[in-house]
């Protein structure tokens, strides 16, 4: 019978362009590893959410400038610490038990590392937040 670690490790997506070699740093490795494959297989909820939290903020961001768009979603992954922990959650939840384990014991780089690779997720998707059609 397949444990929940072997579901969620079969679950991630493989990166092939992801480099792994001896000279890494341990977080530099987990991130590689185990953060890149997860915020990819998380992708289209990360773009859901923020989604979600445009809509909440009244919709500010779609009369932004495009440079001002991008400070935003810098802003709403760095300062809001409600919204930061949600994003933090949604990677967290599909660690595994050796995973978690390891990241208690840095946490904080970690997160640095995770919120970085989730802004920049959202970043390179900001095509997809265009002010949805008005239906009629």
């Amino acid at each position: 019978m397949n444990t929940r670690d072997e579901y969620l490790v079969a679950l991630r997506p493989t990166l092939p362009n992801v480099k792994i070699n001896d000279r890494m740093s341990d977080e530099e490795r987990f991130q590689n590893e185990t953060l890149r494959p997860i915020a990819k297989l998380q992708n289209d909820l990360l773009v859901a959410m923020f989604r979600n939290y445009i809509h909440k903020h009244k919709n500010v961001f779609y009369g932004l400038t495009a440079h001002k768009r991008i400070d935003y979603i810098e802003n709403a992954v760095n300062r809001d610490q409600k919204f930061r922990n949600s994003l933090k959650g949604m990677i967290l939840g599909l660690f595994t038990i050796e995973e978690y384990e390891h990241y208690i014991t840095n946490s904080s780089a970690l997160n640095k590392r995770m919120m970085n690779l989730v802004r920049e997720r959202l970043i390179s998707n900001i095509l997809l937040f265009e002010k949805p059609a008005v239906r009629s």
